[in-house]
């Protein structure tokens, strides 16, 4: 195959022609579907180039230029149209079948309905066109489908008319008065049960609301609409931003690749995201169905009215958006764990895309397939970028910074800069070494060390900072960073808290004024997205543990114990010795148990202890087998020291109906499970008597630990139950998926054979496939190769499927690094019959190169 070829952020160039209106209309009908595209096209400045519009995988019928036929000529995906008008009207004809989309980007099908995608580059699937970010267009619509099979017919925008034609066919026709790049173009067309409410805007307008879910599911999309309503009144408290259209609509589509999409005034939705009852959904996904909800619609400012000019710039509308919906659950919630959650995505995923093959600014300078850089780089370190910007300038200013930048790009398609200039001239502050983070790939370190004069009573922290060589990055420069410290006295009272401004190689910080050596609580509520080196001792993580102000610094104290104790085993093991725990450790642990002033979620976050994958992003390389071993051991001296208390708050909370007691109960439940399989009956009876999802859904987890015949009797229990709630079903799917078992990827190869598995349906592929490659680390890296195997089969079947999917759940394959040389043979052996593959993806084919590189 021919190599596709990377684009580069540099030859970026102002579009030659510009498109200030389209028409298009659907006459959709199945394989026959066709498109006639007419646009309002404006030659721009002087040059005499032809006009070049790209398609994929679209038959065209016919080209007109002022209702004339017009001379053109197709080539590799692009079509030609040789004109000297610098104005002109051009109407495109397109075929097509979405039902054979199985990409699930353009017009597709969906469970009996057509649906679109056309974020990155996928509206050129439905007609020839400029499909890029910084081509703005006013969009008319007008669909036309059976009455019967398809009763609703949506688009962007307002409902201008709508009616009966021949045949039962009927039509609608829907107008957007807000200009907008292609990729935010929506249309959905079928059978829903519909849930209606209303919202009075700050400015007194009324606005419709709408969520479309599939039949029988209308009891949940109550939770979705409600947290639609909390997003718009909090997006015009925190922000000023008021809602634009006179209709909002969300719809709920089971195959998606995505979570969801932001469409203009149609948000297309994974139902993952929407549906939810108390029977059927986890109180963490009531909290993801919030989350995602207010994304969308925080993107109506945020994406929609001020977008990107080119797709390098994605971490505009995404890292800004990712920030402004984090800010909305921690209002609305707890702001302590939710900053926990996002540290963890960072330390846990980003740092790990930072260390691999993939390493990427968050304005990356070269991609080759977009769809790969939907990444937690572009997403999550981009709004640790902006969440950064928060800390330096204050609320007030970053507000200012927020209207004046809105006040100046409104209905326009702008750069990272522009953002940043406009935080810049709104607070006065210079931002310009504070950039470099939009430019430098990778994870900068931060290392500190401690000195204390007791005759002068001052205290010193010395700051050092590095950021290792990336694909394409040497010589990094220093960042500014903003270091936020606690010093902590040894009677626990806060004697300092300051953000440092850090903006060199190395800096010195002093403190004067301490009777005494303080605790230093660094890098408090991750207020830059670092990687810390200090040399914390056992005493100072128990005192941070119990005194420090932040409750996020307590739970970061406590990752930090359990995951020394881990690492000084896998060091005994290698030379020799027996594994031991340090007595004070325990203790700290079973202070957590018996605390009675600490939040219930909070004490969940801090007894769910890391991950193996956690742990693995700690170190440059690994010692996988004997981490195994270590880690297990410090889970179970852990769970040991603390099992009466561990069973006392289980029976505790039994009867208490609120998320964050569900919480603490289950992970408690489950430490139990990692003593004795006899407490099995205690997860039974949980299971038995459980009203609601987390309770049924944690008892199953418990008890995932091991293959005891409670469990396997269990999980046929709640197969039968809920055969036909697919949602539910991707659960029970990922349990399977996560079972740390010598026969796991053999009963994972006979879930294919499932009735209730397709490779098809991206969700199924995710909670089946990827949850095995991302979430269990030791059957995933056996070391006869069987894991890798596994994947790659998967990979190859889903790469003509869809290729998106397929990409995404590679990334484990390609982050071999860390690993003996054993391993990274195998992988890599894997990652060579990957690029073998016939009519590979451009998806696959941009990750697999760079990891082989």
């Amino acid at each position: 195959m021919s190599q596709p070829q990377a684009k580069f952020l540099k030859d970026y160039q102002q579009p030659k022609f510009k498109i200030s209106h389209i028409d298009l209309a659907f006459s959709l009908a199945g394989k026959e579907t066709k498109i006639i595209a007419t646009s309002q096209v404006v030659r721009q400045e002087q040059h005499d180039e032809a006009l070049v519009l790209v398609g994929d995988e679209i038959e065209l019928l016919s080209v007109t230029v002022d209702g004339k036929a017009a001379a053109f000529q197709q080539k590799s995906g692009e079509l030609v149209i040789d004109t000297s008008l610098n104005e002109f009207e051009l109407q495109i004809t397109t075929k097509l079948d979405p039902e054979a989309n199985t990409s699930l980007e353009g017009l597709y099908m969906s469970d009996g309905a057509y649906c679109t995608q056309c974020e990155a580059e996928g509206f050129r699937r439905i007609t020839y066109f400029l499909d890029r970010p910084d081509v703005l267009a006013i969009y008319s619509v007008r669909i036309e489908a059976d009455k019967q099979a398809f009763p609703y017919l949506l688009s962007n925008g307002n409902l201008v008319e709508a009616g009966d034609t021949q045949d039962g066919r009927h039509f609608a026709k829907w107008h957007d008065p807000f200009p907008k790049p292609a990729y935010l173009f929506a249309l959905v067309a079928g059978d829903f049960d519909l849930l209606e409410d209303r919202f009075t805007t700050c400015s007194n307008r009324d606005v419709k609301l709408q969520v479309f879910v599939d039949k029988g599911n209308l009891n949940k999309a109550h939770h979705a609409m409600a947290s639609l309503k909390k997003s718009m009144a909090w997006d015009e408290t925190r922000f000023n931003l008021e809602y634009d259209l006179d209709i909002y609509m969300i719809v709920a589509v089971d195959f998606f690749n995505m979570g969801a999409m932001e469409n203009k005034g149609l948000n297309v939705f994974n139902t993952k995201f929407v549906l939810a009852d108390k029977a059927c959904a986890t109180d963490d996904d009531y909290h993801g169905i919030e989350s995602v909800v207010g994304h969308e619609y925080f993107h109506n400012w945020t994406g929609n009215r001020v977008t990107c000019r080119d797709w390098f710039q994605l971490s505009l509308k995404e890292g800004l958006t990712v920030f402004r919906d984090q800010e909305f659950s921690s209002d609305l919630g707890s702001r302590a764990v939710n900053r926990i959650h996002a540290i963890k995505v960072m330390k846990n995923q980003q740092f790990a895309e930072d260390s691999g093959p993939m390493a990427h600014a968050i304005r990356p300078e070269s991609v080759i397939e977009m769809n790969n850089f939907y990444t937690v780089t572009v997403y999550n370190k981009g709004a640790e970028v902006i969440r950064m910007m928060h800390t330096l300038l204050g609320e007030s200013a970053f507000q200012r910074g927020m209207a004046l930048y809105f006040e100046r790009h409104d209905g326009q398609a702008v750069t990272c800069d522009d953002f940043v200039a406009a935080m810049q001239d709104a607070s006065q502050v210079d931002l310009t070494q504070f950039k470099r983070w939009y430019s430098q790939a990778g994870t900068p370190q931060v290392e500190v060390e401690e000195s204390y004069d007791a005759v002068n009573k001052s205290y010193n922290l010395t700051l050092s900072q590095s950021t290792p060589d990336t694909p394409g990055q040497t010589d990094k420069l220093p960042l500014h960073i903003p270091f936020d410290v606690e010093l902590i006295s040894v009677d626990g009272e806060s004697v300092m808290s300051e953000v440092l401004s850090f903006t060199e190689k190395q800096q010195t910080f002093s403190f004067t004024g301490m009777p005494s050596k303080p605790a230093p609580s660094l890098l408090q509520n991750f207020s830059a997205p670092v990687k810390l080196a200090f040399d914390y001792s056992i005493e100072q993580l128990v005192h941070i543990m119990r005194f420090a102000t932040s409750e996020v610094a307590k739970w970061e104290a406590s990752v930090s114990l359990f995951s020394q104790s881990v690492w000084q085993n896998v060091e005994r093991l290698q030379s020799k010795q027996a594994m031991f725990i340090d007595p004070r450790i325990l203790d700290a642990f079973k202070g957590v148990v018996l605390a009675q002033e600490l939040d219930k979620a909070l004490m969940a976050e801090i007894l769910t202890l890391a991950s193996a994958g956690s742990l693995i992003e700690q170190k440059e390389t690994v010692d996988l087998d004997n981490l195994a071993l270590a880690r297990e051991f410090v889970v179970l001296q852990i769970a040991s020291d603390c099992e009466d208390e561990l069973l006392a708050k289980v029976r505790e909370l039994n009867s208490v109906d609120d998320a964050s007691a569900r919480a603490l109960k289950n992970i408690c439940l489950s430490l139990l499970l990692k003593i004795e399989q006899s407490y099995g009956e205690v997860a039974k009876s949980q299971f038995d008597l459980a009203d609601n999802m987390t309770d049924s859904l944690g008892a199953l987890s418990a008890l995932n630990c091991g293959t005891s015949a409670i469990r396997n009797d269990l999980m046929g229990q709640f197969e039968l139950q809920w055969i036909d709630t697919p949602l539910v079903m991707d659960k029970w799917f990922a349990l399977h998926a996560t079972l740390n078992s010598h026969d796991c990827i053999e009963k994972l190869t006979s879930l294919f054979e499932h009735a209730a598995f397709s490779f098809n349906n991206p969700n199924r592929v995710r909670s089946l496939i990827g949850a095995f490659a991302a979430g269990n680390t030791f059957e995933f890296h056996r070391r006869d190769g069987q894991g890798y195997q596994f994947l790659t089969d998967a990979i190859i079947k889903l790469n003509k499927l869809n290729p998106q999917v397929a990409a995404r759940i590679i990334t484990p394959l390609i982050q071999f690094k860390k690993f003996d040389s054993q391993r990274q043979l195998l992988m890599r052996n894997e990652l060579q019959r990957i690029l073998a593959t016939e009519e590979l993806s451009k998806d696959l084919y941009e990750k697999v190169t760079k990891a082989l590189a």
